[in-house]
């Protein structure tokens, strides 16, 4: 299976926000018990106005598998010490190497990245494995004002 990444427009955003909704309340539902959850605007759209269109630094891209918008990506571009804002995939499409080759692509399409830093909820177990496999170390936990209990965050020094 092999995705395909382009720059988010706002008329991707319907799509993008039903794959959004979909993986967040999987990852909910799978670790706390409740059918639906995630950060601020995640289900409506609002998630990208906030995140992504309002920064230069920001960059969006859709993860696309033949016509169908699977998940997204928002990265932040901070002069080599970039930060991973969210990386999501649509539960029907996980498991099959879509999140790696994703992964691939932002280190490939950043090369001159001296480390990358993100944040993930605690509770959800399968972000840690997928962020580990991918090379990153847990540095720190953190409050969490968004999600119930604490942020582990992840770093990833490149060479």
């Amino acid at each position: 299976m092999k995705p395909i990444f382009e720059i988010i427009s706002e008329q991707d955003l319907p799509d993008l926000t039903v794959a959004m909704t979909r993986a967040f309340d999987d990852d909910t539902r799978t670790y706390l018990g409740e059918e639906r959850g995630g950060p601020d605007g995640y289900d409506n759209g609002d998630f990208f106005r906030k995140w992504l269109f309002p920064y230069e630094q920001s960059v969006g891209y859709k993860i696309t598998v033949g016509e169908v918008i699977v998940g997204g990506i928002i990265v932040w571009i901070l002069n080599g010490d970039n930060r991973l804002g969210t990386i999501f995939i649509d539960p029907e499409y996980q498991n099959r190497g879509i999140g790696y080759q994703t992964w691939q692509f932002i280190e490939q399409t950043y090369p001159d990245t001296k480390s990358w830093t993100l944040g993930t909820p605690s509770y959800s177990l399968k972000n840690h494995h997928f962020y580990e496999k991918c090379g990153f170390v847990k540095i720190k936990e953190e409050t969490a004002a968004e999600h119930p209990g604490v942020t582990f965050i992840y770093q990833k020094m490149m060479s």
